[in-house]
């Protein structure tokens, strides 16, 4: 699979802060990169650094496969990491006509972004008119213009209602499905296990997990279980080799593991010590809960 950015032992420093510390991330075509993190945890800076405007202090990055000059692959990215900045008293058509012509890219693809991102009907309409949401899927629209290869979005829901946020993530699955790799920072757990197939996740600029979000959030799997007596059933458990902890919640029993075992492995045994579950169920770790065990450690 075709590597779009490689990041490699990426430092930054403001002075006495350590901002990006030995961040390395390889991105491959297709897939749906999220840099998750609180504020402060050097995402921006990342971004930053690989569209050339913040200088690295160490460290290096080359785009796809370090063929071409980072100017020269900036031409082939789209990125939106500010606040949409058009012209007010223009219209959403109008500014991405401009667009068009200082990027030298034929106007016709204004009609097909507009309908990307479901602002056609109010391509006459002013950008001052505009909600929050609507100026940044015009945004996404003017940086989709060149048909990049790579889409990088800094924090895109970041201030919009829930609406705004759901169109947004909509927006984002889509042009990921048409086969655009798609690279985005989020301090939100919740967006970056909707739409992203990958995360590398930092804490004061510091790597705690890289890898696809659906093996992170089956790193650990724990069981949930429900008995007319939970106390016996909690004693009973605890007796069980494979069984790490056992805790009650919500009138549930919460099982965790030390070793692998199946559901109906655990069903028999239970009934072995004539104990009958009204409820058993295989639940993963939502990744709020993995980010939280990651950022505890």
């Amino acid at each position: 699979m075709e590597t779009i950015l490689s990041i490699t032992n990426l430092n930054k420093r403001f002075g006495s802060v350590h901002a990006v510390k030995n961040v390395s991330l390889e991105i491959k075509k297709g897939n749906v990169y999220g840099i998750l993190g609180p504020n402060g945890s050097g995402k921006s800076t990342t971004l930053g650094i690989v569209l050339n405007v913040v200088n690295k202090t160490s460290g290096d990055y080359s785009w796809f496969g370090g063929t071409m000059q980072t100017h020269e692959a900036l031409r082939k990215v789209g990125a939106i990491i500010e606040r949409p900045n058009f012209y007010p008293y223009m219209t959403a058509r109008e500014n991405l006509e401009l667009v068009c012509k200082i990027k030298d890219i034929n106007t016709v693809k204004v009609y097909e972004k507009l309908e990307l991102v479901g602002l056609l009907e109010r391509e006459n309409s002013k950008f001052s008119t505009f909600s929050l949401g609507m100026k940044q899927r015009l945004a996404i629209a003017s940086a989709l213009l060149n048909d990049p290869e790579i889409l990088i979005l800094d924090e895109p829901t970041n201030g919009l209602d829930p609406q705004g946020i759901h169109q947004i993530r909509d927006i984002i699955k889509q042009i990921a499905a048409q086969g655009t790799t798609i690279l985005l920072a989020s301090h939100l757990l919740d967006e970056v296990e909707k739409v992203c197939t990958h995360v590398l996740v930092l804490r004061k600029g510091e790597i705690l997990y890289s890898g696809r979000v659906n093996e992170m959030t089956s790193n650990e799997g724990f069981f949930e279980l429900e008995s007319d007596d939970n106390s016996v059933l909690k004693s009973v458990l605890l007796q069980h080799p494979s069984i790490d902890k056992v805790i009650g919640e919500n009138g549930k029993v919460l099982v965790y593991l030390k070793s692998p075992i199946k559901a109906s492995e655990l069903n028999r045994y239970l009934f072995e010590k004539n104990i009958v579950l009204n409820h058993l169920v295989k639940r993963k770790n939502s990744l709020e809960e993995q980010f939280l065990e990651l950022t505890k450690k």
